[in-house]
């Protein structure tokens, strides 16, 4: 592998029956595959196959009647990446957990736990929960759901504290020394002792490190907020792929934020969600998507907008007159993501219902042959709007595709490796495994 070239990473997100209203419908989908484990061991294979770094489960937690198909039925995603650690042997294990309604111990333990358990390969997409009405399933009210600033000010004192625990032992602790009685040498165990505005949490830890130290953090936020806590936490991000003009700005923001915390920008990875269509040719493309996009009604495709906004209901408004004004409504929920759809809603003029088929049936700009896509991945990539991809199956068999189409070409261009050359999730994204470093983080 000519290492003077750009090596690529990828990661595919394993949603069941899809990110889109209506992919349950379509004759090559099994509509009860988001709770089918055989599917999510065969979607982790193929990830596997195509040496992906990574596998990513979503998730949230509230849901109404309206809400996505995969959303109303799913796994819990620690559940379901502890299953995939027993069927894989190379690929990472990534899943969202909340900071806003769990707890940092419970947390710590768990990844810790599947962490040791995969080898080295665990992952954490820190999310800070925008839906308010989740507060109602945590014994909350609606007003006792943080705001947009508060949540990552708790996401950051978690985050403290999750690192404190994952330091409670360091490297040799368990010396297992039968002969002399000495399961674990007692010098080598540290508390945290945290007391801060959110948290206090004593500690240690019981579990001892991994392979790899400590998970990976991912995270997903694009808004100020978002990327000041990018900047001192993660080590990659998924970002929606707008355009590599946009991507461009939001991955130098990001890099820029990492080297403002005294931190290798190089160690921040970007890695914008595509959902790839390839056919044999880009008429065959374009009507694998159609086939999909002509599944979502327009009712449908109102309710799936309104997710981002608060499930606001757009139902109140005329179709076919321009995208409603809707001043503060959606700030604390999906802030970027809210606020980019008013800015192009407003800019091109467009009505609801072009915006809503917009959301709910997104093309982008990887749809054709596998040469076509494997092109646009390396120009994103040239152009710094992208360290790599997180691969989104929105049409039947879309990673199927691209790992046995695009992949190769990738390789046979010398910008992917044609074998696991590394163990841990660190180590397949170029970063460094993490040694103990106890630090007492009370505050």
């Amino acid at each position: 592998m000519d290492m003077s070239i750009k090596q690529f990473h990828f990661g595919a997100m394993i949603h069941g029956v899809g990110g889109q209203m209506s992919l349950w419908r379509h004759p090559d989908i099994e509509p009860s595959q988001s709770v089918s484990l055989s599917y999510y061991v065969q979607q982790a294979k193929v990830a596997e196959k195509g040496l992906f770094d990574a596998v990513f489960i979503a998730d949230g937690l509230y849901i109404h009647e309206k809400s996505l198909p995969h959303f109303l039925n799913r796994f819990e995603p620690i559940t379901i990446l502890s299953a995939l650690a027993m069927a894989t042997e190379k690929v990472g294990l990534v899943g969202t957990i909340s900071t806003s309604y769990s707890e940092p111990f419970t947390v710590a333990r768990q990844l810790a736990s599947l962490d040791l358990i995969s080898g080295g390969r665990a992952g954490w997409n820190v999310v800070t929960t925008p839906l308010e009405n989740t507060a109602l399933n945590y014994s909350k009210t609606i007003e006792d759901h943080p705001k947009h600033g508060e949540r990552y000010e708790i996401a950051k004192e978690y985050l403290d504290v999750v690192h404190g625990l994952w330091n409670s032992w360091e490297e040799d602790a368990f010396t297992y020394d039968v002969e002399n009685d000495r399961f674990f040498d007692p010098s080598k165990m540290h508390n945290v002792n945290y007391k801060g505005k959110y948290f206090s949490v004593a500690g240690p830890l019981n579990i001892q490190r991994s392979k790899q130290g400590e998970p990976v953090i991912f995270q997903a936020g694009s808004s100020p907020a978002g990327i000041a806590f990018a900047g001192r936490e993660a080590e990659a991000i998924f970002a929606n792929s707008v355009s590599i003009e946009e991507n461009k700005k939001l991955s130098d923001k990001l890099k820029q934020a990492a080297l403002g915390n005294g931190r290798n920008p190089d160690q921040l990875l970007v890695l914008p969600g595509i959902s790839p269509i390839i056919g044999q040719t880009r008429e065959e493309a374009e009507k694998k998507y159609s086939e999909v996009a002509e599944l979502v009604s327009a009712e449908k495709a109102i309710a799936f907008l309104g997710r981002y906004f608060d499930h606001h209901d757009f139902s109140q408004y005329h179709l076919h007159e321009q995208f409603p004004e809707l001043g503060d409504i959606g700030r604390n929920s999906f802030q970027s993501v809210t606020d980019r759809i008013k800015r192009y809603a407003k800019e091109e003029k467009l009505t609801l219902y072009e915006v809503a088929i917009r959301e709910a049936t997104p093309k982008g700009a990887f749809v054709g042959t596998a040469e076509d896509v494997a092109d646009e991945v390396i120009k994103w990539i040239e152009a710094g709007a992208a360290d790599g991809f997180m691969i989104l199956a929105d049409v039947p068999h879309a990673l199927e595709d691209f790992v046995e189409q695009v992949i190769p070409i990738l390789q046979q261009r010398g910008h992917y490796k044609t074998k696991y050359e590394t163990d841990t999730l660190r180590e397949h994204l170029g970063l460094p495994n993490k040694p103990s470093n106890y630090r007492n983080v009370s505050v």
